[in-house]
């Protein structure tokens, strides 16, 4: 038997257990029945339509996989056990129900694979964050040096950044909210908390460390008057401040004392326009620790 033929004749099959077991009790596996179940079902059968099959018959084609069909009586007999007029009637019926099987599994992938594209692709999209840094007192794109960022993560080691040459911070993550940390030698340490609801609004202003502006003023040389550069200087820094002066290339690090970093800033030379603070800390208004470096 094809496909088509195999299929039919198991549908058929399948409708006349059902209905034996309408009124009868037995496995509802057919190759399950002993010889008293297919006597009742060869009585229960020529109730219905005054006809028999052979118990060989029934072994034959029920309890056993036919090569072939049976002969069209017998299949318009059992057909009409079923309910049906004769075996085309069947067909007729159980082809559409294979049709609308065959339909629904086609329609299945067309309905689902958008759905899965459409979910997969939501699940991998990113929010895309953009941050442009703004001094708070010249109200301009801070640009002359590059801003540290470190983006915290949950639950992971945080990220490290630099803005760009126009001052700005890209950022790309499946989170709704992120959470950064902007530090600079000539402004206040401060940390970022936006949600991509807000990223409209994408500009941050820093506030200015007065006391790194100041340093900073002093370190280019562009005070006239020495004695109160180094009176200034004396008030800014603390008597028990951790100096250090780094070197390039990592090859060592050097400790000064206050008195010897005044001394180094109150001597006018080309020294002081290469000197570049690279981090400070403050208690009670006065310098506690610095690190520097002379490019």
């Amino acid at each position: 038997m094809n496909y088509k033929d195999t299929y039919q004749f198991n549908k058929l099959k399948s409708a006349v257990t059902s209905k034996f077991l309408e009124r009868h009790s037995a496995s509802s596996d057919v190759k399950q029945w002993n010889g008293d179940d297919i006597g009742l079902f060869q009585e229960d059968l020529f109730s219905e339509v005054k006809a028999k099959v052979s118990e060989k018959w029934f072994y034959t084609y029920f309890k056993n996989e036919a090569s072939k069909l049976p002969r069209i009586d017998m299949l318009n007999l059992l057909s009409n056990y079923t309910g049906f007029e004769n075996w085309n009637a069947f067909k007729s019926a159980h082809s559409s129900e294979e049709k609308n099987k065959k339909k629904r599994a086609f329609l299945w992938p067309v309905i689902f694979i958008p759905i899965a594209i459409i979910f997969f692709v939501t699940m991998n999209s990113k929010n895309e964050f953009r941050f442009c840094f703004v001094d708070n007192l010249s109200n301009t794109a801070i640009t002359n040096i590059p801003i540290d960022i470190k983006v915290i993560q949950e639950e992971q080691s945080p990220l490290y950044f630099k803005t760009d040459s126009l001052g700005c911070f890209d950022f790309k993550t499946k989170e709704d909210r992120i959470r950064f940390v902007v530090s600079s030698p000539y402004h206040k340490t401060d940390t970022i908390i936006r949600s991509i609801n807000a990223n409209s609004n994408n500009m941050v202003k820093l506030n200015s460390d007065d006391y790194a502006l100041i340093l900073k003023y002093y370190t280019n040389g562009n005070v006239k008057d020495w004695s109160k550069h180094k009176q200034k200087l004396e008030q800014l820094i603390n008597d028990d401040a951790q100096i250090y002066r780094l070197y390039d290339n990592n090859i060592g690090v050097e400790i000064y004392s206050k008195a010897d970093f005044v001394r180094l800033l109150t001597i006018p030379t080309t020294t002081l326009k290469k000197i570049k603070i690279l981090d400070k800390s403050y208690q009670n208004d006065q310098i506690m620790t610095l690190k520097f470096i002379v490019q």
